[in-house]
């Protein structure tokens, strides 16, 4: 939603246009911090009539070549961007200024429309990465040696039942992969 209204801000360049009020006192009689917007609104009404106040419902989108265009005819004139955008017709002088810095820092592709939002979702899975076991904190670390000792402690109790009776260890243990490997199929 739009700080100011249309009609507000008719009424405040019509004022200034009487010839009562300055900028900073028709900001002030009417509570605004600055008085910036009364003279860009003042600027807007000069140019584009009424029009130029509404505030517009779609983004303009500019072509590359015409970026270059509003930008050497800035350099070749030594235009400020407000004059420059009154030439060209664009409401927004920072507009241009943001062409000018993007043309400086990567020439002309920082001038090329680049996609906006958040990227859509990829396909692939994201990978996870591997935890660098140098920053385990000591809560962690004990936690893993833990593990660690429950797991030898495991594989020592079955390794003792094997040695003591291997046939029915292995019989015990083929049951129970026979009796797995049947659930697998039957689904």
């Amino acid at each position: 939603m739009a700080k100011y209204s249309a009609g507000f801000k008719l009424k405040v360049v019509k004022e200034y246009q009487n010839g009562t009020l300055g900028y900073r006192l028709l900001a002030k009689k009417y509570g605004m911090p600055s008085s910036s917007p009364i003279e860009k609104w003042v600027n807007l009404y000069t140019h584009y009539g009424e029009e130029g106040l509404i505030r517009k419902k779609t983004k303009e989108v500019y072509s590359v070549h015409f970026k270059l265009d509003v930008l050497h005819f800035m350099k070749r004139t030594g235009a400020s961007y407000q004059e420059t955008a009154n030439s060209f017709g664009i409401r927004e002088p920072s507009i241009i200024a943001n062409w000018n810095r993007a043309f400086n820092k990567e020439g002309v592709e920082g001038l090329k429309s680049k996609s906006k939002g958040r990227p859509s979702m990829s396909k692939q899975p994201k990978k996870k990465k591997p935890k660098d076991n140098g920053t385990m904190s000591k809560e962690q670390a004990l936690e893993r040696e833990n593990e660690l000792l429950r797991l030898e402690n495991a594989y020592l109790k079955k390794l003792k039942a094997y040695e003591e009776n291997p046939n029915a260890y292995l019989e015990k243990h083929k049951q129970l992969w026979h009796s797995s490997s049947k659930k697998k199929d039957t689904n």
